[in-house]
């Protein structure tokens, strides 16, 4: 998986491009509200708040955690993107950079106050276990932060499920690479996957039919006093996700767990 997300992430590649939640002014500031509510609960409680940030990029959300007040962890499976984020923060002594060679979510690194994953589970084949392991490492108080994931699609209906392949149908159509797409989907309707492509891979929620929000969810519960779910439209051109914004039905969800028990 490693290799994998190295090969997709490379070197010069674009975050932004494919990434809603990166493009569109509307899920950002979303996101950016959310990350000073959990990183300034913490401060008011604590004084001080340690963030682990999951599969960074290339920072877009780091600059946001620090500018709360946070000391930030962030960790990048490709090496590409651990090289660009070691020299953006190079002189910002609340950020370290891990390159997390293995998969293991940064959890050798300790506790900390705030998770914070922000288009990752969704990569992740195991996504309760490892978000289970990350519960662990919250300490009582803390908060974890997820957003960005695609909803399990069969608790979806079919018009969710149409508009939200139509929408990136019609935006993939201005990208090029056309055939590779058309035959990729062709593959996956016939439910054949494959374990050296990046696009089945890197992109695991299709080989899993999304995130179960709801059995998050309900891993959640018993470990902070307050969990939200939010769910939401999004997709990657700007026009179809205003429109979507106002009728069409949620495609994403995010998750905000608030106040970790004592253990």
């Amino acid at each position: 998986m490693a290799e994998l997300q190295e090969h997709e992430h490379g070197a010069g590649h674009d975050y932004a491009k494919g990434s809603p939640h990166i493009r569109h002014h509307t899920i950002r500031n979303r996101v950016i509200d959310d990350l000073h509510a959990v990183v300034g609960d913490v401060m008011d409680r604590n004084g001080k708040c340690r963030v682990l940030e999951l599969g960074a990029g290339h920072g877009t959300f780091t600059d946001h955690l620090v500018a709360a007040g946070a000391e930030v962890t962030v960790t990048e499976m490709s090496r590409p993107s651990v090289d660009f984020l070691q020299r953006r923060f190079r002189h910002n002594p609340n950020v370290t950079v891990l390159h997390d060679t293995d998969g293991n979510l940064g959890c050798q690194t300790g506790q900390f106050d705030v998770v914070v994953c922000i288009s990752v589970l969704h990569h992740i084949p195991d996504y309760l276990g490892s978000t289970k392991q990350l519960i662990e490492r919250i300490v009582p108080g803390g908060a974890f932060l997820s957003v960005q994931d695609p909803l399990w699609y069969p608790r979806r209906s079919e018009v969710s499920m149409t508009l939200d392949r139509g929408a990136y149908f019609l935006w993939r159509l201005g990208q090029g690479e056309m055939r590779r797409g058309i035959a990729t989907r062709l593959r996956r309707m016939r439910g054949v996957y494959d374990g050296t492509s990046e696009a089945d891979m890197v992109e695991y929620h299709v080989v899993r039919k999304g995130v179960d929000e709801e059995a998050l969810q309900a891993l959640l519960a018993p470990a902070f006093e307050d969990v939200r779910l939010r769910r939401y439209w999004s997709t990657q051109a700007g026009l179809l996700q205003s429109i979507g914004d106002r009728f069409c039905p949620p495609t994403t969800f995010g998750l905000i767990a608030m106040r970790r028990c004592s253990q």
